[in-house]
């Protein structure tokens, strides 16, 4: 997929190359030519001299993946991608000196099929695991009918953990897992654990200080990495924080209470807090790092499995607001894909710098094999495409498309739904009744102005490029309700309908 990924330099220069640099020097007919192409000259010097040189990549040895991912956090709740009221410098710092993406995608506006995508590197749909788990109860009187999803991820799987165990990997679980059976089956919840899927070390629960659990998780991980600093490791670190409920400090509540802005959809002090603490988290892993010397050969990746949560469930929500982008959690437009994503490794990626092209949680696994130079495990039929070439700045990918697909109708409101991004655009399809929306997410990342009418070809190739996945990955499609009856409320029971359709539905 086309895009691009570019590098740090001095500010007012950035993309200034061949003609439009050209036109720049000569925009200003009060200044000298020959003087203002030596400025040129000179402030490209400085940025090459005080640029790190990436090393080949033979020279790097097998480094060590710390996988730090957050739970609900919208692509705009760090200060690094646009936010003015969450505070996050440790996190804006590892994207100062790593890559950040600016089109990540999760492979679900959920987070258990999301998590999937890392482990298995499958789209949630090959796998059939395309819902939370448990999952929500579905709507009585709904236009649809549910699929039958598989609640767990398969235990015959060759996970990623397990590939780099293969490789000579000592493994660790931390935090959330949402990929076990929770169904009666004991043996089934047994054989789906992380410690039966290749993880060495585990940990899933630790006594919350009023930070969901954050500072006992990061010790956890902390303990693990100078055990093993001695040898190669993969930490994932996956925080319970930031979903709901929501929770943290009152003097942290306090201190950002005081910042809420009149002006700024982002206001929710207690969401602030919670940011702050994860923030803190990423910062003491990074430290550790250093302190233990390890930086230079660990890859170190900040993902979100979600869009932020932006409407009402449960106190004190909504959490975020994910602005500009559309809706959030629970939905397939931007603000419930996409997410926050940086990559920082030392020596290899180039400090500061943004890369555009869409890239997906599916692509992880890949990324991680061509790393360590191990082939992808026999059987394991990967979606995703390696980063590598992106994190290194020396090419671009192969595909032309990344897709969902979320035959559910979720908590947050949102209905079964696929869709496609294909460069420039982006199409949805509406499983109840059929309709589609285009987008130019390049230029309306807002997803406000429906383009069908307009370009009536292009939405019809994308969906028939979507129908073709669908039939290829064997997506579970929804059926009809024959006895759904629209002048109805679609929970006979309102009290135990979600918060969000008592306001959308």
């Amino acid at each position: 997929m086309k895009g691009r990924c570019c590098s740090t330099i001095a500010p007012g220069y950035r993309n200034l190359t061949g003609a439009s640099t050209l036109a720049w020097i000569l925009g200003n007919g009060k200044v000298n030519l020959r003087v203002k192409i030596l400025d040129m000259l000179g402030v490209f010097a400085g940025v090459l001299a005080s640029t790190p040189t990436l090393l080949p990549a033979a020279d790097h040895p097998r480094p060590n993946f710390v996988f730090i991912l957050v739970d609900d956090m919208g692509f705009r709740d760090i200060s690094c991608n646009g936010s003015r009221f969450f505070q996050t410098p440790n996190i804006d710092r590892l994207a100062s000196e790593g890559m950040r993406f600016t089109n990540a995608y999760a492979a679900c506006p959920v987070c258990s099929p999301t998590r999937y995508s890392i482990i298995s590197g499958k789209y949630p749909a090959r796998g059939r695991l395309t819902n939370y788990i448990a999952g929500h109860r579905w709507p009585d009187n709904s236009p649809l009918l549910p699929v039958e999803w598989q609640p767990y991820m398969a235990s015959d799987e060759v996970t990623l953990a397990e590939a780099l165990q293969s490789a000579g990997y000592k493994s660790a679980c931390i935090g959330k897992w949402h990929l076990e059976s929770r169904g009666g089956d004991k043996e089934l919840t047994a054989n789906t654990q992380p410690d039966r899927q290749g993880f060495d070390e585990t940990v899933s629960r630790v006594v919350s200080q009023q930070d969901k659990g954050v500072a006992g998780l990061t010790d956890r991980a902390l303990e693990f990495i100078r055990l093993n600093k001695d040898r190669p490791f993969f930490v994932y670190l996956a925080h319970n924080s930031v979903h709901i409920p929501l929770e943290a400090k009152p003097d942290q509540i306090d201190r950002h209470r005081q910042r809420v802005r009149a002006d700024d959809p982002q206001n929710n002090p207690i969401y602030a807090a919670m940011v702050e603490t994860v923030d803190a988290g990423v910062g003491r892993i990074v430290s550790e790092l250093d302190q233990l010397d390890l930086a230079t050969n660990t890859i170190v990746i900040f993902c979100s499995d979600n869009g932020g949560l932006s409407v009402k469930e449960g106190a004190n929500t909504p959490a975020t607001s994910n602005l500009p982008l559309r809706e959030g959690k629970g939905y397939l437009h931007e603000g419930g894909i996409r997410v926050p994503l940086i990559v920082r490794w030392p020596g290899q990626v180039r400090a500061g710098s943004t890369c555009d092209v869409p890239v997906s949680t599916v692509d992880f696994y890949p990324t991680f094999m061509e790393v360590v130079q191990k082939p992808v495990p026999t059987g394991q039929q990967l979606d995703g495409e390696s980063l590598v070439s992106l994190l290194r700045q020396t090419g671009t990918l192969q595909r032309d498309a990344l897709f969902w697909h979320y035959p559910h109708y979720s908590n947050q409101g949102g209905r079964p739904s696929g869709a496609i991004r294909q460069g420039e655009f982006k199409l949805i399809e509406s499983y109840e009744d059929g309709s589609l929306e285009l987008y130019r997410v390049t230029e309306d990342p807002g997803e406000l102005h429906n383009l069908v009418s307009q370009n009536p070809d292009r939405a019809k190739a994308l969906k028939w490029r979507l129908d073709d996945w669908r039939r290829e990955v064997g997506a579970q499609m929804p059926s009809s309700n024959p006895i759904y009856a629209p002048s109805r409320p679609p929970y006979s029971d309102a009290a135990k309908a979600p918060e969000a359709w008592k306001v959308v539905n």
